[in-house]
């Protein structure tokens, strides 16, 4: 096989077996089964350290025999498969967050413009120090119950978006099995 063109990335893994990429204990067929951890950790953590525009391609190592057997040509649409599932379940916590950050900015508001309009109310009925001490801590929870939403719409967000992206680069990556030859 060619090497692949500059802009693609390699991930290149070797293993004795096809079955240990996967879990052993998910009684999926191979098509639909998860990656084991370790074989999942060490795909992505080798991803991630990729630029986010460059191709990616994955390169599993595996003796002649098993590079030959069915379940090595069935690896690219189990990587697909699994990283697609992945890329869905990002892109469903994804929706659910800005769900909540959404319910949370009315929650949030609906206090704030409260706390302003009481705290109003009680600047015309109390007056001095214990008045103003009042309408600073209403304005302060106005202010506070906005922090939920604004830490989602700011900060939250994005990691989930990054990782729905990478399970999509890796769903849609190049496999390529390499037979290795028996060494011993």
């Amino acid at each position: 096989m060619s090497e692949p063109p500059s802009s693609t990335a390699r991930i290149e893994i070797q293993v004795a077996k096809v079955s240990q990429l996967f879990d052993s204990l998910d009684p999926s067929p191979l098509l639909r089964r998860d990656l084991a951890e370790r074989a999942e950790d060490y795909i992505v953590g080798s991803a991630r350290e990729l630029p986010t525009k460059q191709a990616i391609e994955i390169v599993v190592h595996l003796p002649d025999e098993e590079a030959a057997s069915l379940a090595a040509g069935q690896l690219a649409a189990a990587f697909r498969n699994y990283f697609e599932d992945r890329a869905e379940h990002a892109a469903l916590e994804l929706k659910n967050l800005l769900r909540v950050g959404r319910l949370s900015l009315v929650i949030g508001m609906a206090v704030l413009a409260l706390a302003l309009v009481v705290g109003t109310i009680l600047s015309k009925l109390m007056e001095g120090m214990f008045g103003q001490y009042w309408i600073e801590g209403l304005v302060i929870l106005g202010w506070v119950a906005l922090w939920r939403p604004m830490e989602i719409f700011l900060y939250e967000w994005w990691p989930i978006l990054r990782e729905r992206n990478l399970y999509r680069r890796l769903a849609a990556a190049g496999v390529a099995v390499k037979p290795i030859g028996d060494r011993g």
